[in-house]
């Protein structure tokens, strides 16, 4: 590593795993030889990098803008290589998603163990969470959107889209009744969601016109998975994607509520990734990948 660009992807490596040593390993080489690297190129630039204590590691500023940036020219690097190598048909190296919690468990990991098998050369580093992401503070090659889209400098591929459905567990409607029309809303519990982004309403079929209904209730989640498992529970009506709880309602453990009323509005889902000319094959693949295996029902 004693050129520009290996000092540079020292400097990632270390950046991303959180430590010299992870980095060597992901390297294949020895710990002080990535500390040596890291710091010629500090010593280059003028700046410091990384700031170290006896118990952690952290960017500066200046690490940070370096990072997102040197991240972006070794993506490009691994780009033009794969265009040009004799393996260009076999990509290679780690892949890292981003996913919401339902759709990385519903919908990516059933189809998953396939990828590794027809790619054995990739590594996929999954990472779940229903907070919005930013690509590069999450260090993540591509990420999984379901909704609008908002960051246009991304580009995106549509996967599919998924109904939206209002659900409740058979033992909730046995004690609390099943209703008949959005206005009986009031009288049940209704889980929703804590996201900033999320909306204290419901959209509904009536008269021929969409309506938003208020909803009311006594718990909010910060992930589909838990007023997923909320609503199993029997703790209340739940409006959740028809690709989250569909296996649910054909075992019966939920049941569809008001949907002669559902207005029938769906969520686009989208693999989003950084708009370089020029796409790595890893990312590539993947995408196309979950295009054509992965099933996005309702």
């Amino acid at each position: 590593m004693d050129n520009r660009l290996g000092e540079m992807e020292a400097f990632v490596q270390v950046a991303r795993r959180g430590s010299f040593a992870a980095a060597a390993k992901a390297l294949r080489c020895t710990p002080s030889a990535v500390s040596r690297a890291v710091a010629r190129l500090e010593a280059r630039l003028g700046v410091g990098l990384i700031r170290r204590t006896t118990r952690a590691m952290t960017l500066t500023p200046e690490g940070d803008l370096y990072l997102a940036r040197a991240g972006e020219l070794i993506a490009e690097f691994d780009a033009i290589e794969d265009s040009f190598g004799r393996d260009a048909a076999q990509p290679s190296g780690l892949l890292r998603v981003n996913a919401s919690v339902p759709f990385g468990m519903r919908v990516i990991l059933p189809v998953l163990p396939r990828f590794l098998v027809e790619q054995p050369r990739m590594r996929v580093d999954l990472a779940l969470t229903d907070d919005v992401v930013d690509l590069v503070e999450a260090r993540a090659d591509v990420a999984i959107r379901i909704g609008p889209l908002r960051d246009t400098s991304l580009r995106a591929k549509l996967l599919g889209r998924s109904r939206l459905a209002v659900v409740a567990a058979p033992a909730y409607l046995a004690e609390r009744g099943m209703p008949a029309h959005p206005d009986a809303l009031p009288d049940h519990n209704c889980l929703n969601f804590s996201f900033r982004r999320s909306l204290d309403t419901w959209p509904f079929l009536v008269d021929g016109a969409v309506s938003q209904r208020p909803v009311h209730g006594n718990f909010f989640g910060n992930s589909g998975e838990v007023v997923r498992l909320m609503a199993l529970g029997g703790a209340g009506l739940a409006r959740l994607a028809r690709f989250h709880v569909d296996e649910d309602i054909a075992a019966g453990r939920l049941v569809p509520v008001l949907d002669d009323f559902n207005p029938g509005d769906a969520e686009d889902i989208h693999a989003l990734y950084a708009g370089h000319e020029r796409l790595s094959s890893r990312i590539r693949c993947f995408v196309d990948f979950l295009a054509a295996h992965a099933s996005v029902r309702g």
